[in-house]
């Protein structure tokens, strides 16, 4: 309905007319500290001449009137328009040489005048302009849901000689965790994003495309290309640098922006409509969503709450037919795996649909794999809510591991009960495989830790780790060893060490001064065999007679099975030393005759010398060697 403005109220918009739609007055208070306002002398003036009334229309409901100072942020026919440059033009790099130029494909009737359409429509916009071009990729037509076709250039030949851009992406589950005290979510989605951007200026050439009617050039940057994500990510964050991950997050053309409360929510869903209109950057009224409790943002339901899964997603999950070859399979696991998040065990519950993806075997589905493939879609649907992680919260990482895969589950305690905050799990290398059950229960710990570093060292107390292998107890008590006790296997030397030490000049007075009571750095001495002890270790002194029993019971003997240079330095450091110890072990150990002759050799068994028949005649046999991999020459080799 239309309402007049009361003066008393919106004191500083009192200039815009007398009617404004409004749709919600509950989000109006007249004591909100809201940006200066900015209206143009009407409504109407923020859009171009060119925008359609139903257009209008459509922004004006799904745009709060708290933002319609921002209506020109929604313009679409501003959207449509080229923007001039900016420092953060896309970069095409080339590794040397140019792309091959495509062909030109013959077309049907109804393409033809898709294409025609496509020329006309964004010569019109100014995205793109007749090319001279030297290059020129084809393009293809793919189908739409409607029916209709969709154009779009073939650029591999292009992208497979551009130097790679490595801006990052931030990944979807570090961009998710900001919602943990957050309320009210807005979500705004950016109107034909990625031709906001310009080619740089200068290489529009490169990404020219050839047809029947002429080749042509893009002036903005259009799909296809390989480093077009980096470079609109990277425009995003050079725009938001200074308000990222306070209270808006950005990924790629969607921008979320989370408050504990509604006040405050208003204020910065402004700024952030402030900061698009200063950079030229347009939303789409009919993406967006406004003031909600719940959003779905990157393929989840994010509220106050936690995470949610999108419920026509799953519904997709559920629908899913029977994969009858590998490639169905590839496309359900793949889909499935983009939700494993809320899944507990998830990669056990897929171990018989993995091992149906093996090259070497044929692709029959088992009962077994039946059984897990309707038993995994039943578990979508009673996933549980992922909550939002408190710091301040009691801490549970609980972890399992079966002969073939680890799981873990992060939970949080408070006067509900416990909520799961993440599942996570993965399957055991090759190597893991061999794993003792205990060694495989410690690797899931370490490997839960690693996973969820980021959130336990966020936590304000410390945490709890369950496991159900009771021999785990035993990796948290160590026995402590005297000198005596390490030295069991080496009985015979005790003696010698001890003489050996006294008649020694570097340690003689080191010991008589320990002796004496006195204190000296590093150094002490062992009660029960008076040895003297370096950080704890036994002191050798300078007899090599002395030092070279030592590697012949932690190399040579038969346990420990003669380990390389770093490993014999590792078993010995534990209980010795000496000066120049490092380089005598090594010296020690790449002197062994035993090592080179049993070590394993990996590489192929050398195939039978085969010799060629000796030639009746000239000319009957003749031989050539080719030379290859020679640079490309004007696109040929």
């Amino acid at each position: 309905s239309l309402l007049p403005l009361k003066d008393e109220v919106f004191k500083e918009i009192k200039d815009v007319g007398e009617y404004v739609a409004i749709s919600s007055l509950h989000l109006f208070h007249g004591d909100m500290d809201l940006p200066p306002l900015s209206f143009h002398a009407s409504l109407e003036e923020q859009w171009d001449e060119e925008e359609e009334s139903e257009e209008i229309e459509t922004v004006l409901r799904g745009v709060p009137p708290v933002y319609h100072q921002y209506l020109d942020v929604f313009s679409k026919v501003k959207a449509e328009k080229l923007l001039p440059h900016c420092a953060c033009d896309h970069h095409i790099k080339l590794e040397g040489i140019l792309p091959p130029i495509g062909v030109i494909y013959l077309l049907s009737n109804q393409e033809s005048e898709t294409l025609q359409a496509y020329i006309s429509e964004n010569l019109e916009k100014g995205f793109i302009r007749p090319s001279s071009s030297s290059t020129g990729a084809p393009f293809l037509y793919v189908k739409k849901k409607d029916g209709g076709l969709g154009l779009c250039v073939d650029y591999r030949k292009l992208n497979a000689v551009t130097r790679k851009n490595r801006y990052p992406v931030p990944p979807m589950n570090q961009i998710l965790t900001i919602f943990n005290v957050s309320t009210i979510f807005s979500k705004i989605d950016l109107h034909g994003a990625y031709n906001l951007l310009r080619i740089k200026e200068g290489e529009e050439d490169l990404t020219a495309f050839r047809t029947k009617y002429g080749s042509y050039e893009y002036l903005a940057m259009p799909f296809g290309l390989p480093n077009a994500p980096a470079s609109f990510q990277n425009l995003v964050n050079d725009f938001f640098e200074d308000s990222l991950d306070v209270f808006f997050v950005v990924y790629l053309d969607d921008i979320m922006v989370c408050s504990s409360s509604e006040e405050e929510h208003v204020k910065h869903v402004a700024s952030v409509l402030q900061r698009l209109r200063d950079n030229n950057l347009f939303a789409k009224a009919s993406k967006c969503v406004f003031l909600a409790s719940s959003v779905e943002y990157l393929g989840y339901v994010v509220s106050s709450d936690g995470l949610r899964m999108n419920s026509s997603k799953v519904q997709q999950i559920l629908n899913w037919p029977q994969p009858q070859n590998i490639k169905a399979l590839q496309y359900f696991l793949c889909f499935a795996n983009f939700y494993c998040c809320f899944i507990k065990n998830y990669s056990k519950k897929i171990t018989s649909l993995t091992s149906l993806l093996k090259e070497d075997s044929p692709f029959i589905i088992n009962e077994e794999a039946l059984s897990q493939f309707q038993s995994l879609k039943e578990a979508f649907t009673t996933a549980p809510i992922l909550f939002h992680l408190n710091p301040s919260l009691p801490t549970i990482v609980e972890t399992d591991a079966s002969d073939y895969a680890l799981g873990a589950v992060l939970s949080q305690v408070n006067d509900s009960g416990k909520n799961r905050i993440a599942f996570d799990c993965c399957k055991l290398s090759p190597a893991e495989l061999n794993y003792e059950i205990y060694d495989k229960e410690l690797l899931g710990i370490v490997w839960a830790l690693k996973r969820w570093r980021a959130f336990l060292l966020s936590l304000s107390n410390p945490f709890e780790v369950l496991t159900d292998h009771p021999s785990l107890h035993y990796f948290m008590s160590f026995k402590v060893l005297t000198c005596c006790q390490a030295l069991e296997e080496f009985s015979d030397l005790v003696d010698k060490i001890q003489k050996e030490v006294l008649q020694d000049k570097d340690y003689k007075e080191i010991l008589q001064q320990l002796a004496r009571g006195e204190s000296i750095s590093d150094y002490s001495l062992e009660p029960q065999a008076k040895l003297l002890l370096f950080k704890d270790r036994v002191v050798i002194p300078s007899n090599e007679e002395l030092q070279l029993n030592i590697p012949q019971k932690r190399h040579d003997s038969p346990l420990p099975a003669h380990p390389g240079q770093e490993k014999t330095l590792k078993l010995i450091k534990r209980d010795f030393h000496w000066a120049g110890m490092n380089q005598f072990i090594k010296d020690n150990v790449s002197s062994c005759q035993q090592c080179p002759r049993n070590k394993n050799i990996h590489q192929k068994k050398f195939g039978l010398l085969k010799p060629l028949q000796i030639p009746s005649g000239p000319w009957n046999s003749l031989s050539m060697d080719f030379i290859t991999q020679l640079p490309l020459s004007n696109n040929f080799d």
